[in-house]
């Protein structure tokens, strides 16, 4: 039910605040750069409004309204792009903002406001945040921002070719695998965006969350390496380890949430019980006189690589094939003994094989997935300890505790 009813009055009024929204940040830059902005704080108004009156005249019949309004404000926006270049300024996106704000006005008519209201709000946020996207994009390199465009490439090309139904006995789907994959790349790219973000030399502990969030077994690798070189930074990179540990958790829900809710129910509580066992356990007094450390970010792979993400795909088929069978001939108490082995690796492709549908019940593989988990908590301090002998009893008692306590989720039903 709508709270208010959006009538033509009040479109008029939205596609004039609209307007007004892009044109005061147009204005604040314009006296920033020295009046070489095309349009400001009336401007903008006048064309979102000159989009609310072609789309208005076109509902009552007269026929092409909207493409003559948008040429004409198109034909506006090159002359004073020209006029600008001749200045020696140069930089297209006042002209497009302006395109887009008639398009705002058109909408804020013919379609749904919240359309509108949201391209109105991209569009300002683009505009005003264009010192700090540079800033971001300046921290890719070029090979990193060519894989990006390859694996969008490719996947334009690939995904609507790919034939959607199920071969074979084990209900490979092509369409659906190359989803999930570009699901997974996507999620683990905003943790690599958000290094990039914060730069090359970041805090040990934030080094932990945001690793954690594209591959919490490398990121374990990664600052326990720093902590053997730096053994007195032993319990920073301790703590950086169980927090990247703990994003492991949220991660799996999402990726859950996306794939197949169905599971939600069965796993959310224990999910979200094991995250904040992770986050307590990573609590710790610095001693006196130890200051944070800040070192280079952990080397991680960027997930829209192809090459990768061919990787992973096989590696979920492979699984999806192995974790079929063992269900079938092994049984629940089969699938559980094969959780446990799986993971001592990177657990995402098995978690997501798992989620396929099969003949199993949900509990069991519920089950399954958590045994997994524990697992691989128990692989990671391993691993940490192996690299930092100094921290092996703390890092054993922190991440045993934690792998105990899956054992009763993994039994209650």
């Amino acid at each position: 039910m709508n709270v208010i009813e959006w009538t033509t009055e009040l479109r008029l009024a939205l596609a004039l605040a609209l307007g007004f929204l892009v044109g005061l940040e147009r204005e604040s830059t314009k006296v920033e750069q020295g009046n070489v902005i095309f349009g400001g704080v009336r401007t903008y108004p006048i064309i979102s409004l000159l989009g609310f009156g072609c789309a208005w005249l076109q509902q009552y019949g007269v026929s092409l309204m909207l493409p003559v309004g948008l040429s004409v404000v198109g034909a506006l926006a090159v002359i004073a792009y020209i006029t600008k270049t001749k200045a020696g300024h140069h930089g297209f996106t006042s002209e497009a903002s302006a395109l887009l704000t008639f398009v705002v006005g058109a909408v804020a008519l013919l379609a749904d406001v919240w359309i509108a209201m949201a391209l109105a709000v991209v569009n300002t946020v683009l505009l005003s945040e264009k010192a700090e996207l540079e800033t971001y994009l300046d921290r890719f390199n070029k090979v990193e921002f060519l894989a990006v465009v390859k694996f969008i490439l490719v996947t334009v090309i690939i995904l609507p070719v790919l034939p959607n139904q199920e071969y074979t006995a084990f209900g490979l789907n092509p369409t659906r695998i190359w989803q999930i994959v570009i699901v997974v790349s996507s999620i683990g790219f905003v943790g690599y965006f958000l290094s990039k973000r914060f730069g090359n030399k970041v805090g040990l502990w934030l080094s932990g969350i945001l690793g954690g969030i594209v591959s919490s077994t490398a990121t374990t690798l990664a600052v326990g390496r720093i902590a053997r070189k730096s053994p007195e930074h032993a319990g920073m990179a301790l703590q950086a380890s169980i927090l990247a540990s703990s994003m492991m958790y949220p991660r799996i829900l999402v990726l859950v949430l996306i794939i197949n809710p169905a599971f939600l129910p069965a796993l959310w509580w224990r999910l979200t019980i094991l995250f904040l066992v992770g986050v307590l356990l990573s609590f710790r007094v610095r001693p006196k006189g130890e200051s944070e450390e800040t070192t280079t970010f952990p080397n991680l792979h960027n997930p829209f690589e192809v090459r990768p993400s061919l990787i992973f795909g096989l590696m979920f088929v492979l699984l999806m094939i192995v974790t079929k069978l063992v269900e079938q001939r092994l049984g629940s108490t089969g699938l559980l003994a094969f959780s446990a082995i799986v993971g001592v690796t990177d657990i995402d492709p098995y978690i997501l094989s798992l989620l396929h549908p099969s003949g199993a019940m949900i509990h069991s593989v519920v089950l399954a997935m958590v045994m997994a988990m524990m697992s691989n908590t128990v692989a990671k301090s391993i691993y940490f300890a192996s690299l930092v002998p100094s921290a092996r009893k703390e890092s054993f008692l922190k991440y045993g505790v934690w792998a105990t306590l899956h054992l009763p989720l993994i039994f209650i039903h």
